[in-house]
């Protein structure tokens, strides 16, 4: 509840390096995760800011919140292999119906570092390169399934 009553990290980032969207547009959760790259005192690059803004349920904010605090400071490499259980985990745990939005914010965070190396021309690791085609392809049928409501979405957040 504590990351639901008072979530860590809300908000957007000005200028960020990365940024993840992923959303579930039949039970209606989006997020956005930011994501600012600096390095840390060995040289690794490290997740330095981390920021985020969910539209949906409770679950998802908790989830966004908790996995704002799990990848901030930590290599690229250690933030991609953050999956849903230790998610879950730090939140205490979920209710079987809402571990789906677990799997989201591992999700947003996966597409965030993505778009952090696309954007740098970098070689792209492989497991991260088979998460962002997995993301891409059940985004892509839901966008063609509901592109109104999608436009509508987008509209609104770059408002």
């Amino acid at each position: 509840m504590e990351h639901f009553s008072r979530p860590h990290n809300y908000g957007k980032i000005k200028n960020p390096d990365g940024v993840g969207k992923v959303g579930n547009l039949v039970c209606g959760d989006v997020m956005w995760l930011y994501i600012k790259v600096g390095k840390n005192k060995a040289g690794k690059e490290i997740i330095k800011d981390i920021k985020f803004e969910t539209f949906g349920c409770v679950a998802a904010i908790a989830t966004s919140s908790a996995i704002t605090d799990l990848a901030k400071e930590k290599t690229l490499e250690e933030a991609i292999a953050i999956d849903k259980q230790e998610i879950v985990q730090s939140l205490g745990g979920l209710p079987p119906i809402k571990l789906h939005c677990s799997v989201l914010a591992a999700d947003a965070l996966a597409e965030a570092i993505f778009d952090y190396y696309a954007k740098q021309n970098r070689a792209i690791p492989k497991e991260l390169e088979e998460k962002h085609h997995r993301i891409k392809k059940e985004k892509d049928i839901v966008e063609e399934k509901y592109k109104d409501w999608t436009q509508k979405e987008e509209e609104i957040h770059n408002q």
